[in-house]
């Protein structure tokens, strides 16, 4: 059990360490340890888990930890994977507060944040890639297209929130999918 919790700590005490730039950055890492690493969760799990969390309120990287967290360690489990998430990020929030004030108008400073942003773009793009390469084994590659479709024509088109779009393809998939 010990060795459980050790594993769960550092499955997101590192991405929540290495994870600049918040969620974005920090949600591919925890799916590689999450899903890859410890294979606590299958991406099945993880793309269900994800699409509820981003239906809540808060930060995603917080549900992610306290669900994986309870799941496989109890309230303990919970406790340590939600430390290992929040202080990371709090005691580098400070820190890096008083550096960047210090050296805002440094052209390294400036050149690190634009070059961290490609990084993190194509982060999003390999797990996007791995969640639709999932769905598609499972559903068919006609069905996930047409879902993606209708969702990206009611964020963008409709201006309806992502939460409403999550839950309705929950519901399609409970209707119609199971």
């Amino acid at each position: 059990m010990i060795m459980e919790w050790i594993y769960l700590l550092l499955g997101f005490l590192i991405p929540n360490i290495l994870g600049y730039g918040g969620g974005p950055s920090t949600i591919p890492l925890m799916y590689q340890e999450i899903v890859h690493h410890y294979q606590w969760i299958d991406n099945t799990e993880f793309s269900n888990m994800l699409a509820l969390g981003n239906m809540l309120p808060g930060p995603i990287a917080t549900k992610i930890a306290a669900y994986v967290g309870y799941e496989v360690g109890g309230w303990a489990g919970f406790i340590l994977t939600s430390l290992a998430t929040v202080v990371p990020s709090a005691a580098a929030l400070i820190i890096l507060i008083n550096i960047l004030q210090r050296y805002r108008q440094s052209p390294v400073v400036k050149g690190m944040t634009l070059l961290v942003q490609p990084v993190i773009a194509v982060m999003m793009a390999v797990m996007t890639w791995q969640m639709f390469s999932g769905s598609v084994h499972s559903i068919g590659v006609w069905q996930s297209l047409g879902i993606a479709a209708v969702a990206f024509w009611l964020m963008s088109m409709r201006k309806i929130h992502p939460a409403l779009v999550i839950l309705c393809a929950f519901v399609y998939g409970g209707v119609f999918l199971s």
